[in-house]
């Protein structure tokens, strides 16, 4: 491994990630309500070190390996939660520790959407903008941004594109270079963005909010600038928004890519994760309307509908997002919501979970182990759209999913050592390593009150959940450190 570049490489990340920060400013100098000095410290101080660790290596120009590409995923995100977490710090508006800094900046770039701050209605615009744009860069991805400009630089970008975006569909470009298939993934992202804006807008909120909400909502991470999140603004029009961009952003954006450089929806109709994502929220929609109306727990079926659809859709995207206080329903559709958020969106979204892709290629080999048991002899591929699917491709599914199991039940059985009960210790879980957010029992509103230790293994399980366990699990092998 080349220790030069790859210092050489956070160093220009860093500096490239210091130069976000001039928003917040321009939004404290606007709105004038605090944030102007933390912000502008921050930026010289993160800018400096970024310098400081490129400046000794700026003339080293080796090729990446897939060992750096892995090593400088794992580092600049670890690198950068450390870094965006120093203007949470010293904030005085909020009188956060260490840990509750590290932890919400970690949350916000992995877009888990998990919170240890409350009276947010009454913090500065600078800090509520920092939080959402954490999200919005991380839901697509630094590195990914990265890729399109390090060629700019002189550094090759597939490494980290692989190393970044792990799965079934990893190697699939939608253009001949690496760096502009970042750039249509980026620009889809920004239409998005904008279109989500604009909905948010004409249904009601105002300039900031609309803004601030379509950066979470794209990005999937379900932080809002209020305490009730969308049930603040108590508006059907603005919950449809947020549904259908919810919605959108859980599925692949390559096909969105295809969709409008052809212009036309066949893409999404020829997909067949598509068809099981849409399948699976439909179907949770239902059951949850039906229950919800069983039990009364609202006067009429509207009701039902309107509050079980859009839960349904933030927990099962895993946005994170609350129209109402859904942990108080009956446990049964929660719990179910929750264990949606295992599938999560498309694969090639910026959702989390295991991926639907995933989910259906699961289903499949499971049938087929079922089905030799009666034809042994019998050659039954795996097929995906008429498609056989390689078998190396399986064996990586389901190493995948026992490695997501094994390290759901590890992390798990360690929160209950520290003392969170077991509904708890289950849902923050879940919530983190699905990179949901809000969970059940003492974290249904926010993981103010659970202890630090928990909160570092916490912070750990997101990062372990962004970068879908393969990227971060590699490091700790010794194969991977083997010359």
């Amino acid at each position: 491994m080349h220790s030069k570049l790859i210092f050489r490489i956070l160093g220009l990340l860093l500096m490239v990630f210091s130069l976000t920060l001039i928003p917040p400013i321009i939004i404290a100098l606007i709105y004038q309500d605090g944030g102007i000095e933390e912000f502008s410290k921050s930026l010289i101080g993160l800018l400096i070190v970024g310098i400081l660790l490129w400046y000794p290596s700026r003339h080293d120009h080796h090729e990446l390996k897939i060992r750096d590409g892995f090593l400088i995923v794992v580092m600049f995100w670890s690198v950068l939660g450390f870094a965006a977490a120093v203007p949470l710090y010293f904030t005085t508006n909020t009188f956060m520790s260490v840990t509750d800094s590290v932890f919400e900046s970690f949350s916000a770039l992995t877009t888990t959407g998990a919170t240890v701050m409350v009276g947010l209605d009454l913090l500065p615009h600078s800090l509520l903008w920092y939080r959402q744009q954490l999200q919005w860069l991380g839901g697509m991805g630094i590195i990914v941004l990265a890729v399109a400009i390090l060629p700019m630089l002189g550094i090759g970008g597939m490494q980290l594109y692989r190393a970044e975006t792990p799965g079934p569909v990893k190697d699939s470009k939608l253009a001949p270079r690496i760096s502009e298939t970042a750039k249509a993934l980026w620009y889809i992202y920004l239409g998005l963005t904008i279109s989500c804006a604009i909905g948010y807008y004409l249904a009601g909120m105002n300039g900031f909010d609309a803004i601030t909400h379509s950066f979470s909502t794209v990005a999937i991470g379900g932080f809002s600038t209020h305490d009730s999140s969308i049930g603040y603004f108590q508006s059907v029009e603005v919950e449809l928004v947020a549904m259908l961009f919810m919605v959108l952003s859980g599925i692949n954006f390559a096909l969105h890519f295809s969709a409008f450089r052809s212009r036309s929806l066949t893409a999404y109709r020829l997909d067949p994760e598509v068809k099981v994502y849409a399948g699976l929220l439909l179907l949770g929609i239902v059951i949850s309307t039906l229950y919800l109306t069983l039990n009364n727990v609202y006067p009429t079926w509207e009701e039902s509908l309107r509050f079980g659809a859009f839960q349904t859709i933030s927990l099962a995207t895993t946005t994170g997002f609350s129209s109402t206080n859904y942990s108080v329903w009956p446990a049964f559709v929660p719990t179910m919501l929750i264990m949606m958020s295992f599938i999560g969106g498309s694969a090639g979204s910026t959702a989390g979970g295991m991926k639907v892709i995933r989910f259906v290629l699961l289903a499949k080999q499971g049938s087929r182990e079922i089905k030799r048991l009666l034809h042994p002899n019998a050659l039954m591929p795996v097929k995906l759209n008429g498609k056989a699917i390689p078998d190396k491709v399986i064996t990586a599914v389901w190493g995948f999913f026992s490695l997501y199991i094994v390290s759901f039940v590890v992390i798990m059985l360690t929160l209950m050592m520290l003392g969170l009960d077991q509904v708890t210790a289950f849902s923050a879980v879940a919530a983190s390593i699905n990179n949901l957010g809000p969970g059940l029992g003492e974290v249904a509103a926010n993981y103010q009150n659970v202890s630090d230790p928990v909160k570092w293994v916490l912070t750990f399980t997101m990062l372990l959940g962004r970068l879908e366990i393969f990227t971060l699990l590699v490091l700790f092998t010794a194969a991977f450190w083997r010359k």
